[in-house]
């Protein structure tokens, strides 16, 4: 009897879309205005799921309140009003797309929540926007 648990989250960051292979032409043609060398920024909403059975004692899968503060001390603390590319060691040296931000994430996380429980991570970039990881 499995149950689906979900924490929404919000965080504004800002990034450029770049491969440091490419010349300025061929990242201009294929990442657009998401190459902008003084950067872009998104409002960010992110969705934490937690899948496992509850807890016969408590009834929870996952206490919310210790998810929500495991997701604002891990993960929005550390990417809110950032300037990924700059500020967030992790890309430094990985192109901060959706798709990396989201497994980013979803890694900074598994180290703190039990394996018993799938996860994933939903996250929008825009309103029509989003990935999922993982798929």
């Amino acid at each position: 009897m499995k149950v689906a648990v979900y924490r929404k989250e919000h965080f504004n960051a800002a990034h450029r879309l770049f491969n440091p292979n490419w010349d300025d032409t061929k990242n201009d043609e294929f990442f657009g205005k998401c190459n902008n060398p003084n950067w872009h920024g998104h409002n960010y909403e992110l969705i934490v799921k937690l899948t496992g059975e509850p807890d016969p004692e408590t009834g929870y899968v996952f206490d919310m309140k210790i998810l929500s503060n495991l997701v604002k001390k891990k993960v929005i603390d550390r990417f809110d009003h950032k300037n990924l590319n700059l500020d967030v060691q992790e890309f430094r040296e990985i192109n901060p797309t959706a798709e990396n931000i989201a497994i980013v994430i979803f890694n900074i996380l598994r180290e703190e929540i039990d394996d018993s429980l799938d996860l994933k991570i939903i996250l929008y970039e825009t309103e029509r926007n989003f990935v999922e990881y993982p798929a």
